[in-house]
């Protein structure tokens, strides 16, 4: 670079490179289909905007695996309304908490253990428990509540675990008794034809 700076010698730090400019006649080499080809999905607008999992009009691979039944499991179309989510946190993480701070979900926010505070938090029994604290969370397992009550700590949990309800035993049929078993059925007759019966045949009284 010269050491005098004029307008004779100003120059651009980078070479200059026109735009491409399509659609502006024949003899300019990019014009009628300005680059983009005869027809087809890529000559159309919005072109290359395609939504993911999009695979040009046939049938998703999403679509095509097989689904797991139920309206709750994972993979689920649409997806049920009782489909639940908890934040797990491990008794590991709390060493973060000094010896007889309070957990809460707002302070575990803080902390950076969860991410929200909308979702119901469960304590989990994985690492050990040194110090004494005051948990307060929606759920726990029952090997996290024995660290923390062995550590000399409090678990106070936000839901009460429901209980499941005893399945009633199912009725067991009557065994049908057997044939063999069974009185035989004695026919019932009227006196008439009981009379009838023990008179022989040829003695009736005839009629002077």
């Amino acid at each position: 670079m010269p050491d005098d700076l004029n307008l004779s010698n100003l120059s651009p730090a980078q070479p200059r490179k026109d735009r491409k400019r399509v659609g502006r006649g024949l003899g300019s080499g990019k014009g009628r289909y300005s680059g983009r080809g005869i027809k087809g999905q890529k000559s159309r607008a919005g072109s290359h905007r395609m939504r993911a999992g999009f695979e040009g009009g046939q049938m998703p691979l999403a679509m095509r695996l097989p689904k797991l039944r139920g309206n709750t499991s994972r993979d689920a179309m649409p997806v049920g309304p009782f489909r639940t989510y908890t934040q797990p946190v491990n008794l590991r993480d709390l060493d973060r908490f000094e010896a007889g701070e309070e957990v809460t979900p707002e302070s575990l926010k803080a902390k950076g253990l969860i991410r929200s505070i909308r979702k119901d938090v469960k304590l989990l029994g994985v690492g050990e428990l040194t110090k004494k604290l005051t948990i307060t969370v929606h759920a726990a397992s029952a090997t996290a509540r024995e660290k923390v009550e062995a550590a000399g700590g409090t678990l106070t949990l936000l839901k009460e675990p429901k209980v499941k309800k005893a399945r009633k035993p199912r009725a067991v049929p009557a065994s049908a008794p057997d044939d063999d078993d069974e009185p035989e059925a004695v026919a019932e007759v009227s006196e008439p034809e009981a009379a009838e019966a023990d008179a022989e045949p040829g003695t009736e009284e005839s009629e002077d």
